[in-house]
């Protein structure tokens, strides 16, 4: 009897255990507390003292709960949080007792927050636990925001809007006072009830603290466990909400392989916000720029296929949730990043754009989207556009839908020939605590003479409770279910015989099962358990294609430290001819592989000054041989410094003739926090891999909220045969105008 028949068989008969009436959910009562709000009679100023006679005379929101790594008492460090409202702005104050000093990972705003000492308020104004917006600030003001989902894994910290924060700090507490302006927020006139909670981090203790009791298997920012604000009268949506972000724009660049002069470019552009209603937003932009957005963090990839990077552009950042949730990780029907990318993955400039997206009724939430692109001397001008709804049935679950649309032009017409459409109908169920999850999806795409094997479905489900995770799931992608406005990177092979990509479709049945262990009176160690990860996947024709077994434990320590160790078989049949090492080397043939590795790998505690992680993987690689290890090393000089290194060095041996090889991926990294408004990054990478070593140095000045100075510098050398690729400056400023 094979290993995989036998590692099956465990499987199914752990599952069939976990499907046993033997797991009851946690016994702890869920508090829904409420909190009212009067309107503030006096002007407030906001800077960290409760000096004003509204702070006074607020309800006090108290005794909050432990989070993690218990949530069955009444938190240690004391927190408590009063508001009010005028006519333009919610005000918050939270005083929250705590002993200096402090952790601070970084002034930066939107980094480190989870890891320091701070304070975070959040919000579901339509109070139907889909979407909602999230405000915080550390303990040395560092503002952190984002926008939350009913997918926790949604959470979206890089949405920026204009709001105020002041701190204080004192020997035993420090205090936070917060503005936000109505015009931020997204809301329904005549509403009095909002949901909201507020989330404290306590780093000494390593302690988490919710005001509404959330439970241990959920994250602090899940919207189907929020308390109630109660409005004394219901907030006047803001007139006349409109924002205009002009930017200029200068940069010189060379291109040294090309052997070509200097190239100095200006531009102009615009972003604009406009509130069509109190919850429904229309974004535009004109000859958007994004030069200061981060440079991709490079990884070594040893798959046989593309990886996914995230989107960092703030225009597709609002409410991206409504596009990007459809699918699977593997199969995605909208990626923004493919917008502005022509087939070769090179930049191409968009002309204009626009989006509407916010909630249409209490239920429904809707998103429009089109982006015109200019064509290239290698490509076409292309308009993507795509529609999509979230309407929200029973308590929790939702029916989705999307439509998209690629279409290429040959100067103004559109070609009947060069399209690509795209539509989508999804059911998630959702019980009301959020334990027990379903759901189904279905889509298709049509093309020129491509209308066989163009479908895509999903069904699965899954349990989280407080000691079970389980999910199980089952996708189809036909071959010719084409997602060029998507990611879908697994449906493309490469035939290193024929040196062309073919196409192929697959079948994913997906398991995965972990167990937790929440350890009674231990000092030591918070929580541990065992995880089993099985991903078989079938070519259209159902054999196998590939399928991986993962089994491993962790342990999370109370200090904030970590360990795992697992390990992975790996059966492969290998469709095609495969080149894994480089061009350099001869191809694997088709044909099975089979391997397994084990590794172990170790996270410090991160609150100290310094900190690292470090692990190791050894075992078989196909045919061969692979050792790896990483290293990360970071000091943090708190609050205005951090300087990292991450290492990773992976040995690759294949017989003769495919070839032996060691990849090396080197990535200094330092910041340097002049204040919480100066900020200058500088970022290396040496990848032996992509033969590339690149240099990303950032200078931002946020001289106002939202309007920011950039200085962006950026240089690229070849690592084989040293040498400089390219290397350009970018002066970037923006200025954010509400009127």
């Amino acid at each position: 009897m094979s290993t995989f028949t036998l590692a099956s068989r465990f499987l199914c008969l752990i599952l069939f255990a976990f499907h046993l009436p033997s797991f009851a959910q946690d016994g702890t009562p869920q508090k829904f507390r409420e909190l009212g709000m009067k309107r503030s009679a006096t002007p407030i100023v906001v800077d960290g003292q409760m000096k004003e006679a509204a702070w006074q005379a607020a309800s006090v929101a108290k005794d909050f709960w432990n989070k993690w790594p218990s949530d069955q008492e009444l938190a240690e460090a004391k927190t408590e949080v009063r508001m009010t409202f005028d006519d333009q702005y919610l005000y918050l104050f939270a005083v929250c007792y705590h002993e200096q000093p402090y952790v601070i990972q970084t002034l930066k705003r939107d980094q480190g927050f989870w890891d320091s000492d701070g304070f975070e308020l959040i919000l579901d104004p339509v109070k139907q636990k889909t979407n909602g917006f999230l405000f915080g600030v550390n303990a040395l003001g560092a503002q952190n925001e984002g926008l939350l989902t009913q997918d926790t894994e949604d959470y979206r910290s890089d949405w920026d809007n204009k709001w105020f924060s002041a701190v204080t700090n004192h020997p035993d507490r420090f205090q936070i006072e917060m503005a936000i302006p109505f015009k931020t927020l997204r809301f329904e006139a005549g509403k009095t009830r909002w949901g909201v909670n507020f989330i404290r981090n306590d780093m000494k203790r390593n302690y988490y603290s919710t005001w509404s009791h959330v439970p241990l298997n959920f994250d602090g920012i899940d919207l189907g466990y929020m308390g109630t604000l109660i409005w004394e009268e219901a907030p006047t949506p803001a007139k006349g909400n409109i924002s205009i972000i002009p930017y200029i724009t200068g940069r010189v660049s060379k291109d040294y392989e090309a052997q070509t002069p200097a190239d100095w470019k200006e531009g102009a552009g615009l972003d604009a916000k406009v509130a069509v209603s109190p919850s429904l937003n229309l974004d535009l932009t004109v000859n958007p720029d994004f030069s200061q957005v981060d440079v991709d963090v490079q990884v070594t990839n040893l798959e046989r296929f593309s990886l996914f990077f995230p989107e960092r552009r703030t225009f597709f950042l609002e409410n991206s949730d409504l596009f990007n949730s459809f699918g699977i990780p593997p199969t995605r029907p909208f990626f923004s990043r493919r917008i502005g990318l022509d087939d070769n993955t090179q930049p191409i400039p968009i002309i204009f754009g626009a989006r509407l997206s916010g909630n249409l009724t209490k239920a429904m939430r809707i998103g429009l989207m089109t982006m015109q692109t200019a064509a290239t001397d290698d490509f076409r001008s292309q308009n993507y556009s795509v529609a999509a709804f979230q309407q929200r049935v029973l308590k929790r679950s939702t029916i989705n839908g999307i439509v998209l649309s690629r279409q290429a032009f040959d100067g103004v017409n559109p070609l009947s020939d060069d399209y690509t459409r795209n539509a989508g109908l999804e059911f998630n169920y959702s019980s009301e605590d959020g334990q027990w999850l379903a759901w189904g999806q279905y889509h298709g795409s049509w093309a020129p003479e491509k209308w066989d094997q163009n479908t895509y479905y999903n069904v699965g489900a899954g349990v989280n409770s407080r000691t079970i995770t389980h999910f199980s799931s089952y996708s189809h992608t036909g071959t010719n279910y084409l997602v060029d406005i998507g990611f879908n990177a697994r449906q493309f092979n490469y035939d290193a015989e024929r040196d062309t990509t073919v196409r192929l479709g697959f079948n994913i049945l997906y398991q995965e099962f972990a167990y937790k262990i929440y350890p009674k009176n231990n000092k030591t160690v918070n929580l541990h358990g065992p995880r089993i990860e099985s991903v078989p996947i079938w070519n259209p024709d159902f054999s196998l294609n590939e399928w991986s077994l993962d089994l491993g434990y962790s342990i999370n320590f109370s200090n904030s430290s970590s360990l795992e160790w697992g390990v992975r078989r790996n059966l492969v049949n290998l469709p095609f001819v495969t080149g894994l090492l480089g061009d350099e080397f001869d191809p694997l043939p088709v044909g099975q592989y089979s391997f397994t590795t084990g590794g172990i790998e170790y996270n410090s505690d991160g609150r100290k000054a310094f900190s690292f992680n470090a692990g190791v993987e050894y075992g078989e690689f196909y045919n061969g041989k692979r050792n790896t290890q990483s290293l990360g090393l970071n000091f943090r000089r708190q609050p205005w410094g951090n300087f990292s290194l991450n290492f990773a060095r992976n040995e690759l041996a294949l017989p003769d003739p495919y070839g032996q090889i060691t990849l090396l991926l080197i990535s200094p990294r330092i910041e340097i926090n002049f204040s919480r408004s100066v900020f200058w990054t500088t970022f290396l990478q040496y990848n032996t891999q992509a033969d590339n070593f690149n240099i990303n140095s950032r200078l931002q000045w946020r001289f106002k909220p939202m309007s920011d100075l950039f200085v962006v510098y950026s240089d690229n050398y070849a690592v084989k045969e040293f040498g400089a690729k390219n290397r350009g400056i970018v002066v970037k400023l923006n200025y954010w105008l509400t009127l």
